[in-house]
């Protein structure tokens, strides 16, 4: 049985991401901050699957607890074969409006936890021969927006400059690019969301189900829904100048209220 560690696991896409996996039949690691909702889905997911469920508690914003996770997917006793690095929040605001330690703290979780862990993670791998990688990035990361796209941008670079280097050992590397989702991180940023298409909100479970299968076929970037596709290569074709003030206008009527 194979064991796959997630980071962000209690709520939106990392949950999703743990219950596929253990339906599955994969043993999990769950990773996140609060202590009693990882015990608490750790326990859901046992008894409903039998399969084994760790819990992990780490806050991605810290030295600490980037640290923790390196070790646990460092451990040669206790190999994980899949990382989803799913961990990420938002920011409400507009640049300076948004304090310096908190877009410090958004680059900590995106960019530095994304390559210490995936480094920790496929180093590993690459001795088995085995193993994969998933960094859950968005569509945010095509179009000039904020630190918040920026950072996913980085993602999706390193991520299939990673997979590129690690070509034929066995070790597989994808960027995950969902658009609207579901899920606490649009209250968690305090940031509207009924003025969003119904069109444009993804379901979870779907949106994993493609992205494994994606995994599953080598491909290194994933967006897992014809819709997103179509809106991205329209994106592809539109000048940056022009994309900047679009992205400007649609992220002050689809973000931040």
């Amino acid at each position: 049985m194979t064991t796959a560690l997630i980071t962000g696991a209690t709520a939106g896409i990392g949950a999703a991401f743990a219950r596929r996996l253990a339906a599955d039949g994969r043993d999990v690691v769950l990773v996140a901050r609060d202590v009693k909702r990882l015990r608490e889905q750790a326990t859901e997911l046992h008894d409903r699957h039998g399969i084994e469920a760790e819990v992990l508690a780490a806050d991605l914003a810290g030295e600490d607890g980037i640290a923790a996770v390196e070790a646990r997917l460092s451990d040669p006793k206790r190999p994980v074969d899949l990382l989803i690095n799913n961990a990420g929040f938002g920011n409400k605001g507009r640049f300076l409006d948004v304090s310096m330690a908190d877009e410090l703290k958004m680059l900590k979780v995106h960019c530095e936890a994304v390559l210490r862990l995936t480094a920790a993670a496929t180093a590993s791998m690459r001795d088995r021969g085995r193993g994969g990688v998933v960094n859950v990035a968005s569509v945010a990361a095509f179009v000039p927006r904020g630190t918040y796209g920026a950072s996913k941008a980085w993602v999706v670079q390193f991520t299939q400059g990673a997979a590129r280097d690690l070509a034929g050992s066995g070790v597989r590397l994808m960027a995950l690019c969902p658009g609207f989702v579901r899920t606490e991180f649009h209250e968690r940023a305090g940031m509207g969301t009924d003025n969003i298409p119904g069109w444009m909100w993804l379901d979870a479970d779907k949106l994993v189900a493609a992205a494994l299968a994606d995994l599953a076929r080598g491909r290194t970037l994933s967006i897992p829904d014809p819709r997103y596709k179509a809106l991205m290569g329209v994106v592809k074709l539109v000048p940056r100048s022009v994309l900047g003030g679009v992205s400007s206008r649609a992220g002050r009527k689809y973000g931040p209220q």
